[in-house]
């Protein structure tokens, strides 16, 4: 897989698990939290158009550093944001949310997390076909 450019900064890495991901999407791992002292875990994320997380939160937070493509991040109970190659988030606590890329691109980004008790996400409900629909950001 290429980005736009034709060319990934970094590994594509491996598919993401059904169990966190809907489509296609690859994480690439860059920094483990064993190489930060158990404080950080570092890696890009690669969705292929229509890939997205599932809902989820972060127990001390995340930043998002989007470097290819466009797609978007909504919090649950607000309009989803759009974001396009340059665009940062930087994600509050405990805040339910979810990320990936838009029906007609891919999109790739760096994700930053925080990690707590040897943990960095809580994972819950996938973001339905309708929920990803209603965004309007096709």
């Amino acid at each position: 897989m290429t980005t736009e450019n034709n060319t990934l900064i970094f590994p594509l890495g491996n598919p993401g698990s059904g169990e966190w991901f809907n489509g296609e999407v690859h994480v690439q791992g860059l920094v483990s939290p064993e190489q930060m002292e158990g404080l950080y875990n570092v890696g890009q994320v690669t969705f292929s158009p229509g890939g997205r997380t599932h809902w989820h939160t972060h127990p001390i937070g995340q930043v998002l550093l989007v470097i290819e493509g466009k797609g978007w991040y909504q919090e649950r109970g607000k309009p989803a944001q759009v974001l396009i190659k340059g665009s940062t988030v930087a994600i509050p606590k405990d805040v339910e949310h979810w990320h990936g890329a838009s029906a007609d691109s891919q999109m790739v980004h760096i994700a930053i997390s925080n990690m707590k008790d040897g943990n960095n996400v809580v994972w819950m409900t996938p973001v339905s076909d309708q929920e990803y629909a209603e965004t309007g950001l096709e």
